[in-house]
């Protein structure tokens, strides 16, 4: 039996200006044909660009996009629990790539610190910000 090395997932943190500027920015770095799985905090400020994508794409294990949305607050404090028992299930069957975007980025440090650190060491690979004004 012959056991796969796994490869961390590439992660990038979205944060800065509004909820569809962030969602609009991570929209720009999708790949096409990549898995990618999105954790958004908080609701949609109106229209919600991922959505949309997500719903014209037809589910398929060539682009499958997952929208996830957890409760705002901030994730290294308040929404931390949250946050990594959404990550622990999200990682059970990794996408390609996975993007979250951070209402306040405030904390940011912190929670880089924490992703970066065991168990998501091994799993995770952390990527350049985007920062959206």
């Amino acid at each position: 039996m012959t056991t796969g090395v796994r490869r961390p997932t590439p992660l990038t943190l979205v944060s800065g200006g509004s909820a569809a500027a962030r969602e609009a920015a991570i929209a720009q770095a999708l790949a096409p044909h990549e898995a990618a799985a999105v954790i958004l905090e908080g609701l949609a400020d109106g229209n919600a660009i991922l959505a949309d994508l997500a719903a014209q794409v037809p589910p398929s294990l060539a682009f499958p996009l997952q929208l996830l949305r957890i409760a705002p607050g901030c994730l290294c404090c308040s929404g931390n629990l949250v946050l990594r028992v959404t990550l622990n299930r999200l990682l059970r069957h990794p996408p390609a790539r996975l993007f979250v975007s951070l209402a306040d980025a405030s904390h940011i440090e912190q929670l880089r610190t924490w992703l970066t650190a065991s168990p998501y060491d091994g799993l995770l690979a952390l990527q350049a910000d985007i920062a959206v004004s």
